[in-house]
């Protein structure tokens, strides 16, 4: 069977599909700089030797990185048909004009392609968060509104079976936990898992305040300010009870994944 092409294999989600798509007895090829299949997007003449011989492809970008112009045209040449690409369900309302581009792009490939969009995940909280539940407080400019917390695990297997089931095929799937939560109620689980104290702070004066402390300058400081403003406005995430559907499972709640967490020493100093 053709490998399939696994881009973005070594983070916190594409890991997982990387090992789901491998438990399954499916050939797969992860490629990165470092990995012994090279690829680089900034290194067009690596790209070659990554697509060789795929026919499917998962793609999850690096972090405020957009599509190289042509690579897509090169995976079709390559003989690529089909592309699942990860997204971000608040790739609107956050500004990510990488990640819009990106989606563009994919449609008008001429591949066969599934977009996934999933919201927050609850691993965030033992990578971007990590730092501020160790300091005993998390400040977010979004105080009230509850967000579709997800976990990546649930993520991954949604992008497998975009990969291996073809009527998904053409699809933009939004997906969400089965539960929305606010931030404050995300930390007040893990505080409850830990027998930690986290305090939680949803005003913009405490978010740019320890920002600044980090050294951002006051521009990206705003821009971030302005995102997390609309996605308060926004409100209350309604549950898409699509992992469900696809899955034929519940989701993992995020009460469930604090408790595991916090066992396997996520947060422990």
């Amino acid at each position: 069977m053709d490998p399939i092409l696994v881009l973005g294999g070594t983070g916190t989600v594409g890991s997982r599909v990387a090992s789901l798509l491998r438990d399954s007895g499916l050939d797969i090829r992860v490629a990165a700089r470092h990995a012994e299949q090279r690829f680089d997007w900034d290194d067009p003449g690596s790209w070659a030797g990554a697509l060789s011989g795929v026919r499917r492809m998962f793609l999850l970008l690096p972090d405020q990185t957009g599509l190289p112009d042509g690579f897509l045209a090169a995976a079709r040449q390559a003989g690529v048909r089909r592309v699942v690409l990860h997204s971000d369900r608040g790739l609107e309302v956050m500004g990510y004009a990488h990640l819009q581009s990106a989606e563009q792009e994919v449609r008008d490939s001429g591949l066969d392609w599934t977009i996934v969009r999933p919201d927050w995940f609850h691993q965030d909280f033992e990578t971007f968060f990590r730092p501020a539940v160790l300091a005993g407080r998390l400040n977010l400019p979004v105080p009230t509104a509850r967000q579709g917390f997800i976990d990546a695990g649930d993520i991954a297997a949604v992008e497998v079976a975009a990969l291996t089931d073809d009527s998904l095929i053409g699809e933009l799937i939004e997906i969400t936990g089965p539960r929305a939560i606010s931030f404050a109620e995300a930390v007040g689980e893990i505080s409850r898992a830990t027998g930690r104290e986290i305090a939680f702070d949803g005003t913009p004066e405490a978010y740019r305040a320890g920002m600044r402390s980090d050294g951002l300058p006051d521009e990206v400081v705003d821009m971030l300010v302005a995102g997390f403003t609309a996605l308060e406005s926004r409100g209350d995430t309604v549950p898409t009870g699509v992992v469900e559907k696809i899955l034929g499972r519940p989701g993992l709640d995020f009460s469930a994944y604090a408790t595991a967490a916090a066992a396997r020493g996520v947060w422990d100093s």
